[in-house]
C-alpha cells in the first residue's frame, strides 16, 4: 500500500524498521529558525532525518523572491540521495503543529515528480502520546548511489506573474492561509508590508485541524472547502501565506477531502509585496 496523503501513527510503527520507508522531521519556527534542528536532536521519531526549512526546503532568497522560494533542482535532487529518497521509498513527514510545516515537504516532493509521501497525522505530539519509542541525536539516511531523476510538475505552481493575470478573474478563487489578523492587515510580525492580495478570501491553516492536532475527517474538510470554493472547482483554485509554506497545509487537506488540483502561489504574500506596484488591500 502507498500513502500519498495522509499517515496514522499505528501505520509508520508497523514499518518503523523497514529500509524502504524515510522518515522526515519538518519542525521548525518562523521567530528561532534553529529550534527544530535543536529539538529534533533531544527527541525524534527512530530512524527520523531532520529537513530545515530554510537550508533544506528552499533555495536562496533574492530581491525578487519571497522568504522560501523553491531550492534548486540539482542541489535538491542531492539531498534527497543523501537521506535516501527516491520514486521506490515511502516517505513520511512530520512536525508538532498538526503538519503546518511537513506539509511543505509533502508539497515540495510531489512538485518534483515524488507521490510516495504521506504527512503524520497529529504528528511527534500523537505518537509520544501513545507512548511509541523516540531517539535522541542525529540521524543519516542511507544514501543513494546515484541522485534520484526528478520529474517536474509544473502545474501544481503559480507564479507571481500568473496571479498578476489571474487575481481579477472571478472564474479563480484565491485563498489566504494566514491567520485573519494578518488577512486584514491588522498585524503583520513577519514582513514590511501588512495586508492581502485583493479577491483572495481566508481560511487559516489551522481550521483544518481538530483539537489534537489531527486532520479534520475528510467529509468535515470538503463540506467546508466547498462552502469557501462555492461554484469554483478546485483546478481553479490557488492558495498562498506569508511564503508558500503554511498554505501548502490547504493543499493537503484539499486532497484529503478529495478536492484535487489546487495550485501554490510559491512566493504568496512576501514575494508580491517586492513590487510596490501591485496592489493590497487591508480591512475587511
Amino acid at each position: 500500500m502507498e500513502f500519498d496523503t495522509l499517515i496514522q501513527t499505528q501505520e509508520l510503527w508497523k514499518h518503523i524498521s523497514d529500509p524502504g520507508w524515510v522518515i522526515i522531521d519538518c519542525r521548525f519556527d518562523l521567530a528561532d529558525p534553529a529550534w527544530g534542528f535543536n529539538e529534533y536532536i533531544e527527541i525524534h521519531i527512530p530512524g527520523a532525518i531532520y529537513a530545515h526549512l530554510d537550508h533544506d526546503l528552499s533555495g536562496p532568497v533574492s530581491e525578487k523572491t519571497g522568504r522560501h522560494p523553491l531550492p534548486d533542482p540539482i542541489v535538491f535532487a542531492q539531498k534527497l540521495a543523501g537521506w535516501g529518497i527516491d520514486q521506490t521509498r515511502q516517505v513520511v513527514v512530520y512536525d508538532t503543529v498538526g503538519g503546518a510545516f511537513a506539509a511543505r515537504l509533502w508539497w515540495l516532493l510531489r512538485y518534483f515528480g515524488f507521490t510516495r509521501v504521506a504527512v503524520l497525522d497529529g504528528g511527534l505530539g500523537k505518537w509520544i502520546n501513545e507512548n511509541r519509542p523516540t531517539r535522541s541525536g542525529i540521524e543519516k539516511g542511507n544514501a543513494l548511489p546515484a541522485t534520484p531523476l526528478l520529474s517536474i510538475q509544473p502545474e501544481l505552481l503559480v507564479t507571481t506573474d500568473e496571479m498578476v493575470k489571474t487575481y481579477q478573474d472571478s472564474s479563480f478563487r484565491i485563498i489566504d492561509a494566514r491567520a485573519r489578523e494578518r488577512y486584514l492587515g491588522e498585524l503583520e510580525p513577519i514582513d514590511p508590508i501588512p495586508g492581502r492580495i485583493p479577491g483572495a478570501l481566508n481560511r487559516f491553516h489551522g481550521d483544518n485541524l481538530q483539537q489534537d492536532a489531527t486532520l479534520k475527517l475528510p467529509h468535515v474538510l470538503k463540506q467546508e472547502f466547498l462552502a469557501l470554493l462555492g461554484n469554483i472547482p478546485p483546478q481553479r483554485t490557488i492558495v498562498y501565506c506569508g511564503s508558500g509554506v503554511t498554505s501548502c497545509h490547504h493543499l493537503l487537506a484539499m486532497e484529503t477531502a478529495g478536492l484535487s488540483g489546487a495550485r501554490l502561489y510559491l512566493g504568496s504574500w512576501s514575494e508580491w509585496i517586492r513590487d510596490p506596484t501591485r496592489p493590497i488591500v487591508r480591512g475587511v
